[in-house]
């Protein structure tokens, strides 16, 4: 005869996991209610009306365009997406500060009608990475904890050998995309609207105007130390760039030292 006790205790578990899961990074508030009539990929949907969303505080593994391959993982991300939004395709819409981004997409946190927080239920599973676009911060500190327990168990994209960190000193000569980068401070110039931290094949460049974020941090102490940043790379005239907008792109590697 099973252990009633232990049946209780299983039964009150998996009722606090669900809960669990389910509030995880709640809404601060609801601005819009919209039907989805397409998910484009992990991190992007069309509503009913025609706008375009961009989930704020994740990038899941790009679909690949124009003839060229998925990154690993993209369409698991997009097809959680849309089993997430399989039972009713009314989602809540919490609106970042920034509105729309340079594609004239809304930048919103999206729920579920259950209130599920979409974002955080992909980061859960490991089918992205958590970002911070200032000034998009809302969650940030949620969705770092919530992609810190992905991370220690090697969910999706962390461990995902295709997926993992590179070497700034290996970077090709036309990266490009999201990525997370390794490498030591080599070099910091100095401009009228930026730091420049230089990583060798890599630049990250941080603007005077996001400073603040940084709590008025002096980059030139930085020379010398190895970091892990995460963001978009760029090109620009043959330079691999990347910028560093928010400390939350960026993993200190020598503890300070």
């Amino acid at each position: 005869m099973h252990d009633i006790g232990a049946l209780l205790a299983g039964a009150l578990l998996f009722v606090w996991s669900t809960t669990a899961v389910a509030t995880q990074c709640p809404a601060e508030r609801i601005d819009a209610r919209a039907e989805v009539v397409r998910v484009h990929d992990g991190d992007s949907i069309r509503l009913s009306d025609g706008r375009n969303v961009r989930l704020v505080g994740i990038n899941t593994p790009e679909m690949g365009r124009d003839g060229a391959p998925d990154e690993p993982l993209a369409r698991r991300a997009r097809e959680a997406l849309i089993d997430l939004l399989a039972g009713n395709r009314t989602v809540g819409l919490e609106m970042a500060p920034e509105g729309t981004d340079r594609y004239d997409r809304l930048l919103a946190h999206v729920y579920t009608a259950d209130g599920q927080n979409v974002a955080a239920a992909l980061l859960r599973r490991g089918l992205g990475w958590h970002i911070a676009v200032p000034p998009n911060l809302g969650h940030l500190d949620c969705y770092r904890r919530v992609e810190r327990a992905a991370r220690e168990a090697d969910r999706g994209v962390h461990g995902e050998a295709a997926l993992a960190p590179v070497a700034a000193a290996d970077l090709g000569a036309n990266a490009g995309g999201f990525a997370l980068v390794t490498g030591t401070i080599q070099r910091v110039g100095t401009s009228r609207r930026a730091y420049w931290l230089d990583l060798g094949e890599l630049t990250l460049r941080l603007a005077r105007a996001d400073l603040p974020y940084f709590e008025n941090a002096d980059p030139r102490r930085w020379h010398g130390r190895s970091l892990r940043a995460r963001g978009w790379i760029y090109q620009v005239d043959g330079q691999a760039r990347m910028n560093l907008r928010h400390p939350a792109a960026v993993e200190w590697m020598d503890n300070g030292k």
